[in-house]
This record gives C-alpha cells, structure tokens and sequence, in this order.
C-alpha cells in the first residue's frame, strides 16, 4: 500500500485514526501491531509470514543476549547477525548470486524480494547489536518487539530508527494536539513532494532513460540526469516525511532523514545530510567497529571504502549499485586526501557545482540498468556524442513548460525554500499573519496534492524495491 494513494489516505489512514484514537492506551500497541502486519499484508500477501519470522528470529536472539555470560553474549549475538544477513542474501542477493556463476535459467531460481526487507532487518541488527553492548534493555513482551520492527510508518522505506529511539514510546507514549498538528503538517508536505514534485520528474526521467543509447542526445541525457536527481530526493524525502509525520501522530519521534543535501558543499557533507539514519548505521554498526579512523590513514581509507561498497550493496544486488557505492567511497577518501581543503578555499558556488556534479553523474549509475547504458548517458553528457537515431528523439518530446515549471520549483525547493520563507515571516510579519500564512499553504499544499492523486496512476515510491 502506497501512502500516496487514494485508498490509503481515504479509507486506510482515516480508519486507523480513527480506531487508535478511539482505543485505550492498554490496547493501543496490539491494535497498531495488528494493522501495521494487515498494511504490510495489504501488498505482500504472504510474504507477511517472512516479516513475522524476523520478528519472531529476533526476539529469541533479543533473549539469548540477555541471559546469556561471558562469551556466551557474543555468540547469540553473532547467531542473530549471521540469521538476519541470511534472510535478507537469500532474498536479495541469490538471483545475483546465480546471475554471476553462470547458472541457466537463474531469473527463475530468483525468490521475490519481500518490500522493506533491508530497512526491517537493519532496524532488527540495530536491536540486537545495542542489546549486546547494554544501550538498551531486552524487550520480554514481544509484542513490543514485533510492533517496533513492523511500525507501519517507517516499515517499508525508513527512516532506520534504532530500538534506542523508541524504547520508551513504545512502553508508554503521550499523544498532543500539537504532536497531531505537526504530524499532519509533515505528512502534507511528504505527500505534497511526492505527487508535485517527484512524480512528475518521474515521468520524465523514465521517458529518457527509456531512450536507445542510439537516440541519445547531450541535452536528453541531460535533461534526464537532473530530472531523476530530483525525482529520487523527493521522492525518498516525501516518504520519510510521510513516515515521520505519520509517527508524530501515533506519539512516536522519528529522526530526521534528510538535512537538503543538495546544499552540500563536499561529498562528505552531502552524506551527513542524505539518508542520515543509513548513514549513522553504517557509520555505528560497521566503520567504528573496523576501527573507524582510529588506526592511521590507510586503515581509515580501507574502512570508508569497506563501508561505501556495503552502502551500494544495500541499495541493491546489482553490478551499477557496487560502482555507485565504490565512486562515493573513492571521493570521500580524495577528500580526505586533500581536496576538501581545496574546496575550502574556492567560492561556495564552486564548491556546490562539484558536489552536484559528481552526485548527478553517480545518480546516472545508480539509475542505469546496465553498464552500457550509464556509458552511453556519459558519452553524451561529456563528449557531446549524439547517438545515431539521436533524430527519432528530440528534446521536445520530454520537455514543455510544465515540466520546465516544475523543474524550476523543485530545484528552488531543494535547496530550503522552505526555512527561508518560515524566517522571512517570523522577521516581517505578525504571529497572526504568520499563522494564517502558514494555514493558507498548508490548505493549498493539501488540496493541489488531493488533485494530483485522484488524476494520476499508480507510482510506487523508488526505494520500495531497495
């Protein structure tokens, strides 16, 4: 179920406001248990049954830590990593797995990748790995333990919020209007994103990498590189917007997700503001544990390398997701090198082009389905090169003034329209004004979002299938 249709926001989300709020807090934790297991069903059907066996995994291994002395403690704790990377490789990694050894017919040995499970089993390993060193206590109920993994909100895209975050909301939590007020708010703006602003770069980016690497031109290539780095970050930032909004309301703080990266000035700063509750985890549960930056430089440029090629991984079981994770990885040590104090040294909008430059040409990996087709938007971005029917695909097939509208809009807003707009009223304006400002956009966000989802099909948001 997608948070952006028509049957989640008017019959899912209403009926389970509507049941939670109606409840008592006695019954609250089993009621959204039920309904998180019934969403998550809602799409995946019987693939439920694998969310409920890493519940069920890691509630055991959750006690094995716990009970357990000495040495005893690491093994449960190996055991639960160990299980929960098997679930998560059997599902993601065997049809790549069997693709690279050369096994005939491998698509048709590939199991279906359950929707979530990389986010889930992260959000498990956190659990497991923060009971081991004490930062948290064993959850005995294990229906606080199954509620905390299977959340509906950040169940299936993140954010990756760790046991630690919501240890105490989950044991008992205080819901205020102002916790619903702003909820609500979040979750306008995630959906706002979502339908005006990603979806319709979608449709363009899809259209142009849809093109025959004969067909591309410099300005298509392009066109579709920028249109699909917005894309990609609205759309991933409209569901953690949705997601944390949503958790607002339910009385639960998730962290934030996303800091506008794209006002990054360093690859480095950039990934200290994309995906911030993957990059924490990372950074916690693997770079610190192989010794961090803590055993000289060489060591440190190891561990960053190690830790960005299992970012790729992550994304995805796919050669173009490796490279992607590799290319980040070598500019964070060419950073680290040297040329972080050389940007430093040029003027702010240098320092922003070469971020944006390497992040859209990484993206253009990242987006690609093969090698061929990521050399042939590179040849065209670069060289210039037109491909041979470049004739049969011109610019104004993918482009008109709504799309160059948007565009225009998106990329203002990527950059923090928002705050800029928010302190630009707190320093000219009245309380009052401000308010009714704030309530006027809130209303026309809502009811131009309304419009787009009762006019537009189906579209999944991207990192569903991550």
């Amino acid at each position: 179920m997608v948070f952006s249709s028509p049957i989640f926001l008017f019959i899912f989300l209403p009926a389970t406001l509507l049941l939670y709020f109606l409840a008592g807090k006695a019954v609250r934790n089993l009621l959204l248990l039920v309904i998180s297991l019934v969403f998550y069903a809602w799409g995946e059907e019987l693939y439920v049954l694998i969310l409920l066996a890493s519940i069920a995994l890691n509630y055991l291994f959750g006690l094995g830590i716990d009970f357990a002395i000495g040495r005893q403690r690491l093994w449960w704790l190996w055991g639960g990593v160990v299980a929960n990377l098997l679930l998560l490789g059997y599902f993601k990694y065997t049809g790549f797995f069997l693709q690279n050894i050369g096994v005939e017919n491998a698509a048709a040995l590939t199991p279906v990748l359950p929707i979530g499970i990389s986010f889930f089993t992260f959000q498990a390993l956190s659990y497991l790995i923060d009971l081991y060193y004490r930062r948290v206590q064993v959850q005995k109920n294990p229906l606080n333990l199954a509620l905390y993994i299977s959340l509906f909100p950040q169940l299936i895209a993140g954010p990756i919020v760790r046991y630690s975050e919501v240890e105490k909301e989950i044991i008992d939590r205080t819901v205020t209007r102002s916790d619903v007020a702003e909820g609500v708010q979040q979750f306008v703006r995630g959906l706002a994103k979502k339908t005006l602003l990603a979806d319709p770069m979608g449709l363009v980016a899809d259209r142009v990498f849809a093109i025959p690497e004969a067909g591309l031109t410099p300005e298509t290539a392009w066109l579709g590189a920028i249109c699909y780095s917005l894309q990609l970050y609205f759309d991933f930032s409209a569901y953690s917007d949705m997601a944390i909004g949503l958790g607002r309301i339910f009385g639960f703080k998730f962290p934030p997700n996303f800091n506008y990266p794209y006002t990054a000035r360093s690859v480095t700063d950039f990934w200290r503001r994309w995906h911030m509750t993957l990059s924490r985890w990372f950074r916690d549960y693997l770079y610190i544990p192989l010794g961090g930056n803590r055993h000289g430089a060489i060591r440190t440029y190891l561990n960053l390398w190690i830790v960005f090629l299992a970012t790729g991984i992550w994304h995805g079981a796919a050669w173009t997701f490796i490279i992607w994770g590799a290319y980040h990885g070598a500019f964070l040590i060419i950073e680290r090198l040297g040329l972080a104090r050389v940007l430093l040294r040029l003027p702010r909008l240098m320092q922003h082009s070469y971020l944006l430059l390497v992040v859209i040409c990484g993206w253009v990996m990242f987006r690609s389905e093969s090698f061929s087709q990521a050399a042939a938007f590179y040849e065209a971005m670069f060289l210039f090169n037109h491909g041979q029917e470049a004739g049969f695909y011109p610019l104004v097939r993918y482009i008109d003034s709504y799309v160059l509208l948007v565009m225009v809009i998106a990329s203002v807003t990527s950059i923090g329209l928002r705050p800029w707009c928010a302190q630009h009223l707190q320093n000219r304006t009245s309380q009052l004004t401000q308010k009714l400002s704030i309530e006027l956009g809130f209303w026309v966000l809502f009811g131009l979002s309304i419009i787009s989802v009762g006019a537009a099909s189906y579209s999944p948001f991207i990192y569903f299938r991550f």
